[in-house]
């Protein structure tokens, strides 16, 4: 009888991971024993402390450079990177859910019991209790992010591609103010994500009959197996090319990447405004540590035959994302397709195979989430008496009524269209740079004119804000509690710092430019 044997652990490396579920298990107890009047207090704090002592583990483990878990877990450069990403984006995040969950009328309290639809729910309403399983779904979800940028096989990927998924269907449908909206777009989210993950785990079934059709090696999903079977020139390439493609759904779904975009606007506009930035910054960076990982990685050999195929995904992303961006007329749908056009920038610098386009798609994915979340960050003090104002309509002449804050959101929209002296602009010259560098002037040229067309919705809320006079409609901007302050104001310094002076990112995204293999 043939002894089994466990896979050695290293739970340091894997203590980032180990700290979010843990503390995520942790808070589906305090939602069970904590009484209401105090349970949303300490599950901000516990979620808050379990993002910083991920991040501080990750820092910790900053030169490690090893498989743990069976190979299971990559613990290397990119992998660090990333999951510092996710969590100081994610401490953003909960900011902002903190603040926005405890508000009356926030966005995740039914506001003033005018929507509630039963006696539950106006006394809720009324009390200002928030739904206050928001932290332990948003640290189950941060937990499975944390693995997806780390996986270094296709099963284990697919599993914190359902760890992190099921909590954010959830997340999308808290917006109590707007129910019926909201939970329209969470059933919009869960079934084309379903879809979406059943292309994904048949491609995982294609591209294991791949590598078990090769005479002399071992069949299996892991990345290294993968690799050498793609370089062995004895294989058939047909259930390699079907296997990639089944992937590539899965993965650039969750990347927002056209044809597979149609549930983001729903979603973005749907969704509370915290988690959609939440989903903005986070899912992003984790979806695209996932796309560097496989097509880096894994299928790094067949970079020929994939380039082509990708690069025109990349194109229509951005033309889908520019073009549409500029029909919308409500400003969280406009942010939408903002993201998706930026997903496809993003593919740009996926597909250039060198070191300079790791790093440089890295360097994007970090200073988009902090622009981006600024920017809902306003989103969610622009408010009326019915909640918060999100048709541009009634954003004209807010310049006048609020200059501050129309300032900074003027300057977090300059920086989205890539100004200079904004991160905006830094991080498309580092994603289009290397792609030149690799022969893709096509995927460059098709980047900056896309972006010229998407310049256009940015400047009319500009023109909007600053040239409109405000009317009876017009909002006002609430005054930001402390912790919408603080996401606000490291949003945008952020933006700012990454236009004036990038070095130290870029060089520590080039230092963390190399896979473990």
């Amino acid at each position: 009888m043939t002894e089994l044997k466990l896979p050695s652990l290293d739970y340091a490396a894997l203590a980032p991971i180990l700290i979010m579920l843990g503390a995520a298990l942790v808070g589906v107890l305090v939602e069970a024993f904590v009484p209401r009047r105090l349970r949303n207090g300490v599950q901000l704090a516990l979620a808050l402390l379990a993002v910083l002592a991920a991040l501080t583990m990750v820092i910790l483990n900053a030169d490690d450079r090893l498989l743990t878990a069976g190979q299971a877990i990559a613990v290397d450069g990119p992998t660090l990177f990333l999951q510092g990403a996710i969590l100081i984006l994610a401490t953003m995040a909960l900011l902002l859910i903190g603040e926005r969950s405890v508000e009356r009328g926030g966005a995740f309290v039914a506001h003033a019991a005018v929507t509630a639809e039963s006696p539950e729910d106006r006394r809720q309403a009324e009390g200002g209790g928030g739904t206050t399983e928001v932290y332990p779904l948003a640290t189950f979800a941060i937990g499975g992010m944390l693995i997806f940028v780390a996986a270094n096989d296709l099963l284990t990927m697919f599993i914190a591609l359902e760890v992190f998924s099921l909590p954010l269907y959830l997340l999308c449908a808290l917006a109590r103010r707007r129910r019926l909206l909201s939970q329209e777009a969470a059933m919009k989210y869960f079934l084309l994500g379903a879809y979406a993950s059943a292309f994904f785990l048949f491609g995982v079934a294609l591209v294991y009959g791949f590598t078990s059709g090769i005479p002399g090696r071992t069949a299996g999903v892991d990345f290294a197996t993968i690799h050498a079977a793609v370089a062995d020139s004895s294989a058939s390439p047909t259930l390699l090319y079907a296997g990639m493609a089944l992937l590539a759904i899965g993965l650039l779904f969750k990347a927002a990447a056209a044809p597979f975009h149609v549930w983001t606007p729903d979603v973005y506009q749907g969704a509370p405004t915290p988690v959609t930035g939440f989903m903005a910054a986070c899912t992003k960076v984790a979806a695209f540590g996932a796309l560097l990982r496989v097509f880096h990685v894994a299928f790094a050999g067949a970079a020929w035959d994939f380039t082509p195929v990708l690069g025109s995904v990349a194109v229509l992303t951005m033309l889908v994302g520019a073009v549409l961006a500029v029909t919308q007329t409500d400003i969280k749908r406009l942010l939408a397709y903002s993201s998706i056009a930026n997903a496809g920038y993003l593919l740009v610098g996926v597909l250039a195979p060198s070191k300079d386009g790791l790093s440089g798609t890295m360097f994007y994915l970090v200073a988009y989430g902090f622009s981006v979340i600024a920017a809902f960050a306003v989103v969610t003090l622009v408010r009326d008496a019915d909640g918060e104002a999100t048709h541009l309509s009634r954003w004209a002449g807010l310049g006048r009524r609020s200059p501050f804050f129309a300032a900074i959101f003027t300057f977090i929209l300059l920086a989205f269209a890539g100004i200079p002296l904004t991160s905006g602009f830094t991080s498309k010259f580092a994603i289009f740079a290397p792609a030149l560098d690799a022969n893709q002037a096509w995927l460059v040229i098709a980047g900056v004119l896309t972006s010229m067309v998407l310049a256009f919705p940015y400047l009319r809320v500009v023109v909007m804000m600053w040239l409109s006079e405000p009317g009876d409609a017009t909002p006002t901007v609430t005054v930001p509690g402390a912790l919408t302050s603080a996401a606000l104001v490291i949003g945008v310094l952020a933006t700012l710092v990454l236009g004036v002076a990038p070095a130290p990112l870029l060089d520590l995204a080039t230092g963390a430019a190399e896979f473990v293999r």
